[in-house]
């Protein structure tokens, strides 16, 4: 999960890069191409009895859904990238766990326990103290109110549609594998992302075409370090360390595009970490507590 985190976060950088010429809408047809293109070989190879598994098995279903929830979410983030500076685009995106850990005790039946709901909540609280509603939210949208609201809007949505896709993403790693799971959604939300895509479409440089393939390299290899991470632990103790993605994104928007967070963003940002370092602590003294007995055994 931690490594998603990197990746990601150099991803959404090469995201901003990229809408500098091109809509938003069109750059997630590109990435998820690209990353169909990455994974066919290893479809119709190694990979080819766990892929007509899925489709002779009736479990199509789940990923269709999925890849209208990730179309929406992927949609309304690279708007979000494209109009609001990448740190503070990233500290909005983590009400997601918030939505994922309410989503996974509701409909997955996974036992939250009370320091992870903790870990989220300060969090989340961290997350206010980056924005400061008043004064940290003027750095939403493209300066003007109504800019402001919709970009906060889009941002939300991003974050409701994206728990829904790590909960239906919990459900599949565990049965159809890493690999699988993202080829499929790369497979359907392709020609699904074409459809608006057509509607603002310019043809792209040869080397905004590299731009892209880089693009999609890291998404999709970031998108299989985090389906790896849903199938080894539950979403609710997965997404704390997802807030790693913070820092990490500060780095990439300083070095990239010069933007920087103030003091207070930092400090936002630490209570952030200590939130997911706390909760990757107690997780760890957890399974040091519970192998003992089965080591006696």
């Amino acid at each position: 999960m931690l490594a998603s985190a990197l990746v990601f976060a150099v991803g959404n950088g090469a995201v901003r890069h990229v809408t500098t010429e091109m809509h938003p809408f069109q750059v997630v047809f590109f990435r998820n191409l690209f990353s169909l293109l990455l994974m066919l070989p290893w479809a119709l190879t190694a990979g080819s009895a766990s892929f007509r598994a899925v489709a002779t098995g009736g479990r199509l279903g789940l990923y269709v859904s999925r890849s209208l929830t990730s179309l929406a979410a992927m949609m309304a983030w690279f708007y979000s990238l494209a109009h609001i500076p990448l740190a503070t685009a990233t500290a909005v995106s983590f009400t997601t766990p918030l939505f994922a850990t309410l989503g996974a005790a509701l409909f997955l039946g996974e036992s939250v326990q009370a320091r992870r709901w903790g870990a989220v909540c300060v969090g989340l609280a961290g997350v206010m103290i980056v924005l400061r509603p008043g004064v940290g939210l003027s750095a939403l949208g493209d300066g003007a109110g109504g800019g402001m609201d919709f970009g906060f809007l889009v941002l939300l949505f991003h974050c409701m549609a994206a728990a829904a896709t790590v909960l239906q993403m919990r459900t599949q790693a565990k049965r159809d594998g890493t690999a699988v799971v993202v080829t499929y959604l790369s497979l359907f939300v392709t020609p699904m992302a074409l459809i608006p895509s057509l509607f603002v479409w310019v043809w792209p440089s040869w080397p905004m075409l590299g731009w892209l393939l880089l693009l999609g390299g890291l998404l999709t290899l970031g998108q299989l370090a985090m389906t790896r991470a849903m199938a080894l632990a539950e979403a609710s103790a997965m997404m704390p360390y997802d807030y790693a993605r913070l820092p990490f994104t500060a780095l990439v928007g300083w070095l990239a595009f010069g933007e920087t967070m103030d003091g207070w963003g930092w400090v936002g940002a630490s209570v952030i970490v200590g939130s997911a370092l706390y909760s990757m602590h107690r997780d760890a003294t957890e399974r040091l507590r519970q192998s003992g007995p089965r080591k006696a055994g």
